[in-house]
């Protein structure tokens, strides 16, 4: 994984609550078993026809959503079965920050777990997100290192994360990484144990 510590993006609106994993991917592209690949079917239902043409009625088909890597959507975001591959196809589409009021708790740590940032956020707040993302090309600083949300019209928020998480991001870690770093000790322990 790369290190995520400040992420400046455009910022897609999704203006839903309890976004289910099923949303975010549908079970029938649950076939592969690495993780590239899925961000072509993220809210596949949503933003294609039955015959795969894109629906105009959903947002992120608008090219002025082109580009977008920080979404901010409603309560409870990621809710449903436990599927990692939602973190992976938001990923793989191209997001690296997820805002939301809240999150359904295994999503929220498979994101960390997969290189994105979740950041829980005062519903007035991701109102206001949504609404300036619905009418214009609205863009957004977030700092990890500083816990911080901001733009460039002074709008400036604080997040919480608790610390390991937020190592892991920093350092683009996942939780093998975090094992391999004690690869010395995992090998001194190996040559001490008895034998049976």
């Amino acid at each position: 994984m790369e290190p995520l510590r400040i992420h400046e993006g455009l910022v897609y609106p999704l203006n839903r609550t309890n976004v289910d994993t099923d949303q975010i991917i549908p079970k029938q592209f649950l076939k592969r078993i690495e993780r590239q690949g899925f961000g072509q079917f993220l809210f596949y239902n949503w933003r294609f026809h039955d015959d795969g043409e894109p629906r105009e009625d959903f947002s992120l088909n608008d090219d002025k959503y082109k580009g977008a890597s920080i979404l901010v959507a409603g309560e409870n975001f990621g809710c449903g079965s436990s599927r990692e591959h939602a973190p992976w196809a938001l990923e793989d589409y191209g997001f690296k920050v997820i805002i939301a009021p809240s999150f359904a708790d295994i999503f929220y740590n498979n994101c960390f777990k997969n290189g994105l940032l979740p950041v829980t956020l005062n519903e007035e707040t991701i109102q206001q997100l949504i609404k300036k993302a619905e009418t214009e090309r609205y863009e957004v600083t977030v700092n990890l290192e500083a816990q911080t949300v901001q733009d460039s019209e002074g709008m400036q928020e604080s997040f919480d994360i608790s610390s390991y998480q937020k190592e892991m991001l920093l350092n683009g870690w996942d939780e093998i990484a975090v094992t391999l770093n004690e690869a010395d000790k995992i090998d001194q322990y190996e040559q001490n144990i008895v034998k049976y």
